[in-house]
């Protein structure tokens, strides 16, 4: 197809769920180079993500939505509530833009943080991985040092100024704790800001501010719904431009997308789609509805995938790859990245049957939450004792 128009397909949910198939399609056929599919080991992953589902949330009827929010208040300290009661005062609108900027730029700084890395607040308590990423991020946030003004925002400006030194430093990085892709992070959120300062379809051109994105959004809903799918296309397309140079299609850069050796461009956009789940519960605040929320796709990460290998469900074909570092150009972690969206719409819906419950009443959102993420982090501490991923990917800190 032309371009432009592979551009647009790309940018879509339905090319990540049919690009996904087709290799899981490959896979069931004993056709791909670095996986096999064990189909009869899904009920088992079921089960376990059942058990950690009930075991987090007894009413699986009340179970929220995955997005950064649930990370915030790690703990059991209630930061997102301190957080909330800051910007109280504000109008409706300026409280939704504050709460879409502390989502989008905690989620931008939230993928893969590596193994030995640690924040420690002023109390002692010390926080890993994506929650760790999660308290760095919301403090970085509230410091003021995203905001011209140094105030609880983000805009153009303050986003533009931040480097990797001021990064390394709100993250406690050093060499005894090293931090994966610093300068990655730095770099996204110093595009985020030109992107904002140039982008007036998203963003107000006189004082141009992150948070403008969802109050667009809002103002986009028909009746007061917007499809979970408007949010994901205007991340995207908002946002699109931040993403180092990768494959480009119509001349623009297409993100989270890879070229397999044999199946071609292959579209996964896993960060946007996790921010754009991420802020569908700062929107439901602001009074919009989030209808076709099962148009968005599970989410291709190391959590979700690792439970997948962990559980048997995928083997890999030379188990000597487990030892190895991969890049995520390869055509292993592509396989691995497609073979998990395939298949964690398989798993929601043994879960759901096992459950009791519909796809409306148990959304893949849900799912996730319940959920498969939780699951793969603890089979992940069973087989190994730091917790960590099945596979190492070599990541710039943009990805996972």
């Amino acid at each position: 197809m032309p371009d432009t128009e592979e551009y647009g397909y790309l940018q879509t949910t339905a090319a990540i769920r049919a690009r996904a198939r087709e290799i899981h399609e490959a896979g069931r056929r004993g056709e791909l180079a670095h996986f096999r599919i064990h189909d009869e080991r899904l009920a088992e992953a079921a089960e376990r993500v059942v058990r950690v589902t009930r075991a987090a949330y007894p009413d699986v009827r009340a179970i929220p939505y995955h997005g950064r929010y649930r990370h915030f208040d790690v703990g059991g300290v209630a930061r997102l509530a301190r957080f909330l009661r800051g910007v109280s005062e504000l109008s409706a609108d300026d409280q939704l833009r504050a709460s879409t900027e502390l989502v989008i730029t905690s989620v931008l700084l939230d993928a893969g943080a590596g193994p030995a890395w640690r924040y420690t607040e002023p109390d002692g308590r010390s926080y890993a991985r994506s929650e760790g990423l999660a308290v760095a991020s919301y403090h970085l946030f509230m410091s003021g040092s995203l905001a011209s003004d140094h105030g609880t925002s983000a805009d153009a400006e303050g986003l533009a100024r931040l480097d990797a030194a001021h990064l390394a430093s709100a993250f406690q990085v050093t060499d005894d704790n090293p931090l994966t892709g610093v300068n990655g992070r730095a770099n996204l959120l110093r595009e985020l800001g030109r992107v904002v300062s140039s982008t007036p379809r998203y963003f107000d051109s006189a004082r141009p501010r992150l948070g403008d994105l969802g109050v667009w959004l809002k103002s986009s809903a028909r009746s007061g719904e917007l499809p979970a799918s408007a949010v994901l296309a205007a991340v995207l397309d908002a946002l699109g431009p931040i993403w180092p140079g990768r494959e480009r299609a119509g001349g623009r850069p297409l993100g989270d997308v890879w070229r397999h050796s044999s199946f071609g461009l292959v579209p996964f956009h896993k960060l946007s789609q996790w921010l754009s789940y991420s802020l569908l519960e700062p929107l439901e605040a602001a009074g919009v509805r989030i209808v076709a929320m099962e148009e968005l796709t599970g989410l291709p990460e190391y959590r979700n995938g690792g439970l997948f290998l962990d559980a048997g469900v995928l083997e890999l074909v030379e188990p000597r790859q487990a030892a190895l570092e991969h890049e995520v150009s390869s055509d292993l972690v592509i396989e691995w990245r497609a073979l998990t969206v395939a298949l964690l719409d398989d798993l929601a819906a043994a879960v759901r049957e096992r459950l009791g419950l519909t796809v409306e009443e148990l959304p893949l959102a849900r799912v996730l939450e319940g959920g498969s993420w939780r699951a793969g982090r603890a089979i992940a501490k069973e087989l190994r004792e730091d917790g960590g991923p099945p596979l190492r990917i070599l990541s710039d800190g943009t990805v996972f």
